[in-house]
């Protein structure tokens, strides 16, 4: 009895972990509700919003560090592989919210497309990231202070525009700091500032400083924006405690959330130095980009074909059925129900009887099966694959020819998935996923299979320090998702329905005036 208790648990929590939510999760609360965000953005917002929140840290802080610690001269050019790694995630990016738009961003993503495990280990690094790039922001701040005073179609251009702009100042600036001052002597804190006032040129130095001031301020209010929202899509789902879901009724603001990120994001800057703030803001990043390139593959090719329905939903579920079976009733009499049942049913077992219909209607589903599950284990020889060439080829520590074997069964991974989901055919069921019409991630598998690799070699190669200080948080996330999120999840007890008799259900419930 022992044993298949915790055979019973061991199974509860790896089904815990592969739960989905479905697209439209917002039509799962009360229409009203209170916890309701504001989500109108411009297009010329979101341009203002990506360069503004992208530019400062950048350029005013990490310039110094990356030259003098990592690329040296070839700085332009690491920068411009970054652009490169960015505009892949930006295409998949940008389809993921034109399909599922909600606060959550990756989170959100991987939820609907992986599984609640993945999501929220997800989660759990954007916390990280978007608090340490606060605090990145707030580090880099006080050293230019202290030298200034004496020591829409809501999305595809505006991400596209952000991006671009932001690529161009990155390489423009990188050229210049680099012919100023050589790499090795840059001061990791005030790069460009100090790069100025070693030629004379003080009054570019002071201009250069308050520019910086400005841009940090930007930057900072830019990396606080997204935490809250994070934190209240994982408290909509039930995996943080409800705190901070809370919205104000006026600003229709997460405040809470808000002034609790702000306090976190300022006592870390008060503790560490920019290097260390921005190799963990990384990780999160990566681990973003991957797991959306990820999402992308999975929602072209092997697309969630059932829905959560929620329990508040299920007596609807129930009743239909019950609605369905009364009507088959009062048609044949009580009597001869089941008899009438039973003829009904031998009308259409012979029906499809019929050799013909019936080989058709056994191919069409045999295919549909083996093309979905063909799909999935090339998914996941694409991921497997990138995993163990980026790692080998990192591994310098390995003998040469054990490093090339590994490389070389890691690639034929890589290539064999890839190849395998190009001659294979996308699912149907992606063009009524989601919100259709918006933009399409083009080059697929191609481009995603591309994003995966570049990320996951840049996070193989963030280095040790920075692993062990994120794999403690990510640890901490593992306890709190045993103990509070996996028991609390929004989706313990719903029942998975095809999509098609969830869409109906939810329409029945609109029309007769039900609210879940």
């Amino acid at each position: 009895m022992g044993f298949e208790g915790a055979a019973g648990a061991m199974g509860g929590g790896v089904r815990a972990l592969m739960r989905r939510k479905q697209v439209d999760s917002e039509r799962a609360r009360p229409a009203g509700s209170s916890n309701e965000l504001r989500k109108e953005l411009s297009v010329a917002q979101l341009i203002a919003i990506g360069v503004g929140s992208t530019i400062g840290a950048g350029v005013y802080v990490l310039v110094g560090t990356v030259a003098r610690e990592h690329s040296g001269p070839a700085l332009t050019l690491s920068f411009l592989i970054a652009g490169i790694a960015a505009a892949l995630s930006a295409f998949c990016y940008a389809e993921l919210a034109s399909r599922c738009p909600s606060a959550g961003s990756a989170y959100h993503y991987s939820y609907i497309c992986v599984g609640e495990g993945v999501a929220w280990l997800i989660g759990w690094a954007l916390i990280l990231e978007y608090t340490i790039g606060g605090s990145a922001v707030a580090r880099g701040i006080s050293p230019n202070l202290a030298l200034f005073f004496g020591g829409a179609d809501n999305l595809p251009l505006g991400i596209a525009t952000a991006l671009s702009i932001c690529c161009s100042l990155y390489m423009l600036v990188s050229v210049v700091i680099v012919g100023l001052v050589p790499y090795f002597a840059m001061d990791p804190d005030t790069p460009i500032s100090s790069a100025f006032a070693r030629h004379g040129v003080h009054w570019a130095m002071y201009l250069v400083t308050t520019g910086a001031v400005l841009a940090l301020c930007s930057t900072l209010m830019g990396s606080i924006l997204p935490q809250p929202r994070i934190l209240m899509a994982m408290a909509r789902d039930g995996l943080l405690p409800s705190f901070f879901s809370d919205v104000h009724k006026t600003t229709q603001v997460p405040v809470k959330s808000t002034i609790v990120t702000g306090i976190c994001a300022a006592s870390l800057a008060f503790f560490m130095d920019v290097s260390q703030l921005a190799g963990m803001v990384s990780v999160g990043t990566l681990l973003a980009f991957t797991i959306v390139a990820v999402s992308i593959l999975i929602l072209r090719y092997v697309p969630p074909d059932e829905v959560p329905l929620p329990s508040s939903l299920q007596a609807s579920f129930r009743l239909s059925h019950e609605n369905d079976e009364e009507k088959l009733r009062d048609t044949l009499g009580d009597e001869d129900h089941e008899e009438g049942a039973s003829e009904i049913s031998d009308i259409v077992v012979e029906s499809i009887k019929d050799p013909l219909i019936e080989k058709q209607l056994y191919a069409s589903k045999l295919d549909e099966t083996k093309r979905r599950k063909t799909a999935a284990c090339s998914i996941a020889s694409v991921c497997i694959g990138v995993l163990v060439l980026t790692t080998s080829a990192s591994a310098t520590f390995l003998p040469f020819l054990v490093r090339c074997f590994v490389c070389a069964f890691g690639g034929l991974l890589l290539l064999t998935g890839l190849g395998v989901l190009c001659w294979i055919d996308q699912d149907d069921g992606r063009h009524s996923f989601g919100h259709s019409g918006g933009f399409i991630c083009p080059f697929v598998p191609l481009l995603p299979v591309m994003c995966i690799l570049i990320n996951t070699y840049l996070l193989i190669n963030l280095g040790g320090g920075t692993w062990m200080r994120v794999g403690v948080w990510l640890v901490m996330g593992v306890f709190v998702y045993i103990f509070y999120g996996r028991t609390h999840s929004s989706l313990t007890d719903v029942v998975y329905v095809p999509v098609a008799e969830a869409n109906e259900i939810y329409g029945s419930s609109s029309a007769s005036g039900f609210v879940a």
